[in-house]
């Protein structure tokens, strides 16, 4: 019978995306979490990744064999966590996906209180700005922005995101101040990709406009250095420019007109019969956190 820790190993290097950092979050050294999949493979008869001197991917069977088994783990840590919960102890490793801005901002440094709470606890917090594949990456959660979509992930919502333009007084002096969508087309806009289309809310009801400039980037933290800098114009959310907008470093431009108020901060998690502890108390964490009215709108 396969050992259960083989396919722990296995399924946290699919997770980690390399066994050197799956060897890093067990504890356990490169050679040896090589030697137990090695192991398992010998155990099975099959090769369950391919190796290059870069990366690994799933073989064919490894995929299959991964599908097969994600449920099983899943449920004994279910299983786990709901004896840890009766005892009070809060044990195991909580798997997090997040942005990469909003976790490094508004993530990251509230960490410390949830992890004083339960010292037996690791987090790892992997920040991204695609939507990561909750239950093929191994994920407990994943924090996102967004508009929620129908799927077979259970969705908390925490809070409204509010986004509205903004730009630097400095490029405010330089180029006026917009009194109408009309005159965008004569400034500089900063989308974060030459495909984005700007989804706005005004007294027309919903409107769409596709800004146009001079920089064009996938990093949304980019477009957030360009808009201090004083290149443009930007769509922004409060929660990452908020005290500017406050402290007057950045100035609110066409405030009749904000982002689509569809979108919404919420944490995702796959759809389980018995949600594990350290889940449901992170997500309330977060929620006492955030919720409903965030503090960098008050």
């Amino acid at each position: 019978m396969t050992n259960l820790g083989d396919l722990e190993i296995f399924s946290r290097v699919i997770a980690m995306g390399s066994m050197s950092a799956a060897g890093r979050a067990l504890g356990l050294s490169p050679a040896v979490v090589s030697k137990r999949v090695k192991r398992l493979e010998e155990r099975l008869g099959s090769r369950l990744f391919q190796r290059t001197t870069r990366q690994i991917s799933l073989t064919e069977a490894g995929q299959g064999f991964y599908d097969r088994i994600v449920g099983i783990l899943s449920g004994i840590e279910e299983a786990e966590a709901f004896v840890s919960g009766r005892s009070g102890a809060v044990r195991g490793t909580l798997r997090i996906s997040a942005p990469t801005s909003f976790g490094r901002m508004h993530i990251a440094p509230n960490l410390k209180g949830f992890m004083d709470a339960y010292p037996e606890l690791v987090v790892n917090l992997m920040l991204t700005d695609d939507f990561s594949d909750i239950v093929g990456g191994g994920f407990d959660l994943a924090i996102r922005i967004g508009e929620l979509s129908d799927s077979s992930l259970v969705a908390r919502r925490f809070a409204p995101v509010r986004r509205v333009l903004c730009a630097s007084p400095d490029y405010i002096a330089r180029h006026g101040m917009p009194a109408s969508l009309d005159d965008l087309p004569a400034h500089a806009c900063l989308p974060p990709h030459t495909q984005d289309v700007w989804r706005l809310e005004g007294p027309e009801g919903n409107v769409t406009y596709r800004p146009q400039g001079q920089l064009y980037t996938n990093s949304s933290e980019v477009v957030r250095e360009a808009v201090f800098s004083g290149l443009g114009i930007a769509l922004r959310s409060t929660w990452d420019v908020g005290p500017a907008l406050k402290s007057g470093e950045l100035t609110q431009v066409l405030p009749q007109y904000e982002g689509s108020r569809n979108v919404v901060l919420s944490a995702v998690y796959p759809s389980r019969q018995f949600l594990p502890v350290k889940v449901r108390l992170f997500i309330d964490y977060l929620a006492d956190l955030y919720g409903p009215v965030p503090y960098w709108e008050r």
